[in-house]
Order: C-alpha cells, then structure tokens, then sequence
C-alpha cells in the first residue's frame, strides 16, 4: 500500500519504514482476500445461489492465482511504493488499473478452454467485487487515521470557518491534519446555495452570513474564522459584527495574495487588522509583477530598517538577486531585519551596512566599492510636524542625502527614488523636500546612462509613526483618539502595497518622471479612529486638535499642471518631472532661520523648468 504521506514528521526514520513495511504486508493480505471474496461471490450468484458440487474449492483456487497475478502487476505498476498517498485519486487509479489488468489476464486464460474451472464471467465479475472490496478496505483505513489527525476536542478550540472556497478549503484540511492544532473545526458557513449542507472531512456548511448567530450557538463554536479570499471589507465588518454579537472570538485568514509563497496553514489565522476593515480596494492583486528584473542582480536598499525598506527587501530576496545590500543609520534596526529575513542576527555579514546619508564621502565609498546596479532609495526623515519645526534637518537628510546617493550613481542601471503624495503641490517641509527629490532624480536621469525615477504613495498603513500606530498606542494607553479635523481624509495603503508599486517602477519607469498608484478613494480618518474605537476592548472617545502647520484637509496625488498618462496600466499614473540642477541646493544653508530655509525649500520647489535639462530618454523595457 502506499507509504503514508502525511504521518507527523516526529516519528523517526526506522519506525516509520517499520509501520510502512506492516501496513504493506496488511494491504497485500487484504488484497489478496479480495480476490478471494470476489471470486466466490461471483462464481455463487453466477449459480442463482446453487454452485455445483467443488465449485468453491476451484473458484479458490482461481481466486489465488489471481490473487499472484495481481501481486506481480502491481510490483510492475509500483502500486506498493508509496508513490501516491493512501486513498487519493491517484491511488484509486492505480488499484482500479491493477484490478482490471489482472482480470483481463485472467479471463483471456479461461476464454481459450473449454473445460472451464470457473465461468468466463468470474475474472469480470469477481475483479469488480474485489475492487470494491479493496477501496473499502483503503477508504476504512484512511478515515480512521483521518479521525486520529483531528485535533483534540478536550483541548482545541471549536471553530466556525465563513468561506469555503478554495482557501477556507485549504485551511480547513489543514486543521483536520493537524492532532496538536489549537483549533477544531465545528462547521463552516458560505454564500453559496450550492455549498449548502456540502460536507468537506466531515464538517458541513451551517448557512450563509445570516446564520452566523444561529450557527455559532449549534456548534458552540468559540470562535468564528473568515476566510473569504480577497472579500470587501464590508463583509468583513458584517461578519466581525455578528460574531462580536454572540460573544465568540472573530479572526480572519489573510488575503491570498498574502499567501502566494507557501501554503495555507494554521499558523495563517490572525486577529483582525483595521486595514481588513477599511473598506478601500487593494490594488496589488491588479498588479502584474514579475521579478525578472531583480534575478541574479546586485541591489542596494538605503533607509533599509524602516518600514519601507524592510518590506521591500523581504521582497527582493524572494526574487533571487546575485546579492542584496541593506543600508542604514539604526543599527538596531537593521538587526531586527536580519532578524526577520534570515531568523537569527549575527550582524557579521556583508550585507548590511551601518552607515548615514549624511556621510557624503562615506556614501560615495560605499556605492563605488559595492558597485549596485539597482538602488531603491527608502531612506528619509518622514514626520511632518518635527520636519516642519527642524527644516534644517529635512535639507541634510531628505535633500543633501538623497543628492550624495545620486552623484554616486553614474554606473547604477536603475534608481528608484521613493517620494510621497505629499510632493504634489507641497505645503509642508516633508512635501518641499520630497519633491525637490524628485526633481534632484530627473535631473540625473538626464547625466547618466541608468534610468532613474521617483514613484509616489500616500500614507502607508502600521508603518513606524503612521495614523494607524499612534491610535493604537493612545488605545492602549487608555488615552483618546487624537484627530486634526473630522473632514481630513488620506490615502491609505498597506506595506505590500506600497513595496508592489516600487518594484513595479521599477520593471515600467521611464527616465525621469513620477509614477503614482491609483489608489481609490481617501479615507476619512475620522471614520478610521471610529473604527479603531469600536474595536477597544472600553469606551474610547475621539478629540479634535486641529490642523497642524503644513498639513493639509485634502491630500493631491497629482500636482498642478501635471498630466495624468496611464500608457502601461490602468492603475499606474506616469508624470513627468522638472529637472532641479544639483547646484541650486548645494547653497542651503540647514542652520538659517527655520522659515527663510522653509522660504527657500519652497522656492526651489516652484523653479521653472530648463528645456534643455529635462530629461527626455525613455528606458527599454525590460524583458
């Protein structure tokens, strides 16, 4: 029989090939007993339940030649090996192929006789009953391992699954296989009219979303599981909602596309975020992404510890790069990241490296000795109101920073600078600095040969310092919910989707210009702390503090004057940018007055574009 595929993996090597060898010897008995049922089965009702006299003794003896035949066809057809797992599809087609080829030799044998020991029907009649026998016997084994894979019901945690589709498919098998698993699947609820009272290992499908409530009290399911793949957040929040009302526990199972690199698992389920709850479409999935570009090539990652950064190199490894450099000024930052990509953090590697953009020569070093061919450029100070309090600051690093990675970049193939929303039509330090960044990116597009460009998001979701964190921290501290304006709204993306767009521009990006994800509608922060608020565990009120220096009601995606071209894919806008001549800021001065250096900073941001610098060469794309 076939080696047992999915035994835990604690048993040791020669007791599972001993149980196998068991097993085998058990299945090749069983087998062969078939054979035996089958014949005499046949050969009696082939009588009307009248056999002559020996007729049994002779159909016995068939039945073990057959039963050698089958031996011999099933060594031949490797059906003993293990090749398939016990009782799938493909086991059951190498059984029934087995079966019928030794019926077949058997009955062209007795065809040429005449004195026939048993009737030219038997081999037909009895091969088909002793195939039936032989599933039996298989399907009777694995359901009983089946039931012992389950989890402990005195222990695991009853649950209810809403979604089963090909994902709620997945995880609850993989809960079913799992005897140490936390959690136990009582039921499962789905949409769809045709799923209703469908029964998957046993569990079977209550109703829909209307009969959370009741389905919950039928099972006395602790908990409820959404595993809906991709599902708006509306069904979300109805799920959520009536679970919350019967007092179980809500958790979700996160979107495929968040599971592409492995398959589902237990370890999947996690509590609800608030970016589940949004109720803003998620582009990524709308993204064709290949990585073609990033195989086997040399990358630098600056700002790699932040949030940005480190996503981004998560992603970049899965993408097989010749080597991966991961640059930044936090040296516990960056152990975290080692931490997180490789599981231990010795600190020891070449790869990581401890250095700051405000170290022009250093930088300078660094990008000549390491020689990237593709540079992602993370690193940048990002909280507007201490920006707009510190602009100095902002000019030696956002600025002066970014200029002394450019100025090293002559032999760099690609540079992807990573801007802001807040770029467009800026009003703030953070949006003056940001854009004078990317002007700083098309000036170099038009000196070097490499293809450099910017690309621009809005608000990244539970980054380091977003809306998010700061109200889940004042929650925790059991402090209110702090909220410039109840109209302000924002563009809001996850992590994924930010780190997607940039390693799309650059697969896409042209020499010089912005691009920009449609990122749909913004979101009311306002709405945003409701949300959060109702998910505390106590009554969390929401206070109004008024808009800070620089901020705006409203964020712009596109500036004034800039066109909205969309030549590759409807979601990715492609802006041009004004080239801004490095020497034009080399005259900042970072420890002016905060407001002529802002004055200044605003200044440059409004300069006109030089015809004659502008960059005007398009990229090939790449292959």
């Amino acid at each position: 029989m076939p080696l047992d595929t999915d035994s835990p993996p604690r048993v040791d090597e020669p007791t599972r090939r001993s149980r196998a060898r068991r097993r085998t010897v058990a299945f090749l008995a069983t087998d062969a007993t078939a054979w035996l049922c089958g014949f005499l089965a046949a050969a009696w009702t082939r009588y009307e339940f009248q056999p002559p006299p020996n007729l049994f003794a002779r159909a016995a003896v068939v039945a073990t030649l057959a039963a050698l035949v089958h031996v011999a066809v099933a060594a031949l057809r490797r059906l003993y090996s293990g090749r398939h797992p016990l009782g799938s599809l493909q086991e059951v087609q190498g059984v029934a192929g087995t079966t019928i080829t030794t019926a077949g030799i058997l009955l062209l044998g007795l065809l040429p006789s005449d004195d026939r020991p048993v009737p030219a029907s038997t081999p037909l009649v009895g091969g088909a009953l002793a195939l039936l026998f032989m599933l039996a016997a298989r399907f009777a084994y694995r359901h009983r391992r089946d039931l012992a894979m389950r989890p402990d019901h005195r222990s695991a945690t009853p649950v209810l699954l809403f979604g089963m589709g090909d994902a709620g498919q997945g995880l609850l098998r993989a809960m079913l296989s799992d005897p140490r698993g936390r959690y136990l699947p009582v039921g499962a609820l789905d949409d769809d009219p045709d799923k209703r009272d469908l029964r998957i290992g046993g569990v079977r499908v209550l109703g829909g979303r209307r009969d959370v409530g009741k389905a919950v009290r039928r099972t006395n399911a602790s908990t409820v599981i959404f595993s809906v793949a991709n599902a708006d957040a509306a069904l979300i929040r109805q799920i959520r909602e009536a679970t919350l009302q019967t007092g179980a526990a809500f958790k979700v199972l996160p979107p495929v596309r968040d599971l592409v690199d492995h398959r589902i698992t237990v370890t999947d389920v996690r509590d609800v975020r608030i970016s589940d709850l949004l109720g803003r479409r998620q582009v990524v999935g709308d993204l064709p992404l290949s990585t073609n570009t990033l195989t086997g090539r040399r990358i630098l990652v600056t700002g790699a510890g932040g949030s940005i950064g480190s996503e981004l190199c998560r992603q970049v490894m899965k993408a097989d790069p010749g080597e991966l450099m991961m640059l930044d000024r936090d040296e516990s930052a960056l152990h975290s990241l080692q931490m997180s990509l490789a599981g231990r953090a010795l600190l020891d590697g070449p790869e990581l490296i401890l250095a700051d953009l405000r170290d022009d020569e250093g930088i300078r070093r660094i990008i000549r000795e390491r020689r990237p061919e593709i540079i992602f450029h993370a690193a940048a100070l990002k909280h507007l109101p201490l920006l707009q309090r510190h602009p100095g600051e902002a000019v030696k690093t956002n600025v002066w920073g970014t200029l002394s990675v450019l100025d090293a970049c002559q032999d760099v193939a690609r540079f992807v600078n990573i801007s802001t929303d807040k770029a467009a039509d800026p009003i703030s330090v953070l949006g003056y600095s940001k854009r004078i960044t990317e002007m700083l990116t098309a000036h170099a597009a038009s000196r070097f040969p490499g293809t450099f460009l910017s690309v621009r998001f809005g608000n990244v979701l539970s980054s380091r310092g977003s809306v998010v964190t700061a109200f889940q921290r004042q929650i925790e501290a059991g402090n209110p919910l702090t909220v410039t304006h109840p109209d302000v709204t924002r563009y809001l993306m996850t992590v994924e989707e930010a780190v997607h767009l940039v390693l799309q521009a650059a697969e896409i990006g042209r020499d010089g210009e912005a691009l920009v994800l449609d990122m749909g509608e913004p979101v009311r922060i306002a709405n945003l702390a409701r949300q959060m608020a109702d998910q505390a565990a106590s009554t969390v009120p929401i206070v109004y503090t008024g808009l800070r220096p620089g901020e705006k009601l409203h964020e712009d995606l596109l500036g004034a004057g800039e066109t909205d071209t969309r030549p590759f894919h409807p979601l990715i806008s492609h802006v041009s940018v004004p080239v801004l001549d490095s020497l034009e800021v080399s005259g900042l001065d970072p420890y002016d007055d905060p407001d002529k250096i802002v004055a200044k900073l605003a200044q440059l941001c409004a300069h006109p574009v030089n015809p004659t610098h502008a960059a005007t060469r398009e990229a090939p794309l790449p292959h």
